[in-house]
């Protein structure tokens, strides 16, 4: 029991610490700086997955729009919680939107974890709801949906939501079980407000 207390306790020193380094690390960066980190990030949250299923690359091509989240959590306990960055861009209109997430969940464990989520965005209207944040994500449950529309699903890209799919992906490969309980996606302000289109 005191093993575990501690162990609680050095995790929860480790992640006051990241997150107020992270902080500190933000505010120095330029929004231009963090673009380009976040460009960076997505390449490479995309090159990743190409690895692991390089049909995904032909999928992402030709679907509407597609969007990448770089993330981390922490658990403690029966808490959980998730910060991320990433970035969406729309095949048919050239609009690129650079976004964040933040995710709180219940749930025993402990530890912290890296992963990229790949979204998958299949029309205008699952765009539109994705970017704005209003995006409602459906449960473990729906994990292996189909596509109403077409009758098919996306290779290895689960079902999240009304017009979207995901790919999660951590340092070990494609993630098996995925949950987006508790998750708010929305548009960065700051660096959005004078982002010119591709």
């Amino acid at each position: 029991m005191v093993k575990t207390m501690m162990k609680l306790g050095l995790l929860l020193l480790a992640l006051c610490l990241l997150t107020s380094a992270g902080v500190a690390s933000a505010a120095k960066k330029t929004v231009e700086q963090e673009r380009a980190e976040i460009n960076q990030l997505s390449q490479k949250a995309l090159s990743n997955l190409y690895q692991q299923k390089p049909k995904a690359k032909n999928i992402i091509q030709g679907c509407y729009a597609y969007a990448t989240l770089s993330s981390s959590s922490v658990k403690l306990g029966l808490l959980g919680d998730a910060r991320g960055r990433g970035l969406a861009i729309n095949h048919h209109t050239g609009e690129k939107v650079y976004l964040r997430m933040k995710q709180m969940g219940l749930g025993l464990g402990l530890g912290a974890t890296e992963y990229d989520l790949i979204f998958l965005i299949a029309n205008e209207e699952a765009w539109k709801s994705f970017v704005i944040g209003k995006t409602r994500f459906l449960g473990n449950a729906a994990a292996t949906a189909k596509d109403g529309v077409s009758g098919g699903s996306y290779d290895g890209a689960d079902y999240v939501a009304n017009g979207i799919w995901m790919y999660k992906i951590t340092k070990k490969g494609l993630a098996l079980e995925v949950s987006l309980n508790g998750t708010k996606i929305y548009a960065d302000k700051k660096l959005n407000a004078s982002n010119k289109n591709p």
